[in-house]
């Protein structure tokens, strides 16, 4: 099928991202590690002795930010529906989050320790139905708040990629009666048309 004029022009601008450029130089597997190499440099989420959970991890890209900040002391268990090439330092649990014997295979790798901090940069698959989208997207948001209240150590953080639109207030109401402090983040890395935004939870309350 010849390829459309959009997704020309789509694949000519990632080629030309600085954000790409930089990733195949420094070796990191997606853009998307200078997120949370941004937020972190500004809220000092990583620190080494952590044990992290990453949901939605694939292609790997912030697992191998984590770890690296890590510095050889600490965990980082990362989830995703896709397959993801290994990472030395991360365990790697391949499934879908939505499913009730995925969840029990994180936990089980958990060894009933709570964690210090979850990072989820999880998307669905994209319908192109707006609304569609916006309710998937704010449901795998949920699950990963549920999976936080649950997990999280007191005074532990949450970072969630999340879209602005519907569903958006309730996310924000829910984290704000679950952390002490809420912030929202739009980092560089993020494009200027994405609604795409960061909610970090800092703070988790006892």
């Amino acid at each position: 099928m010849k390829p459309s004029r959009t997704s020309k022009a789509w694949m000519q601008e990632h080629l030309n991202d600085e954000f790409v450029k930089r990733a195949q130089k420094e070796g990191y597997r997606a853009r998307a590690a200078y997120k949370l190499i941004e937020i972190d440099d500004k809220d000092k989420l990583i620190r080494p002795g952590m044990t992290i959970v990453d949901l939605g991890s694939a292609p790997g890209s912030w697992s191998q930010v984590a770890t690296q900040r890590l510095k050889g002391q600490g965990k980082v268990i990362a989830l995703d529906i896709l397959e993801m090439q290994p990472i030395g330092g991360v365990t790697f649990i391949q499934g879908d989050f939505r499913e009730e014997s995925v969840l029990r295979e994180l936990e089980a790798q958990l060894n009933n320790k709570q964690l210090d901090l979850v990072i989820a940069d999880m998307a669905p698959n994209i319908s192109g139905v707006k609304d569609v989208d916006q309710a998937g997207a704010a449901y795998l948001t949920e699950l990963a708040l549920e999976f936080s209240r649950d997990w999280l150590k007191p005074k532990g953080s949450f970072l969630v990629k999340v879209f602005i639109g519907a569903g958006f207030e309730e996310i924000l109401h829910n984290m704000r009666q679950m952390f002490d402090k809420v912030v929202t983040r739009k980092p560089k890395a993020s494009r200027d048309r994405s609604s795409e935004v960061y909610l970090l939870g800092i703070g988790r309350k006892p």
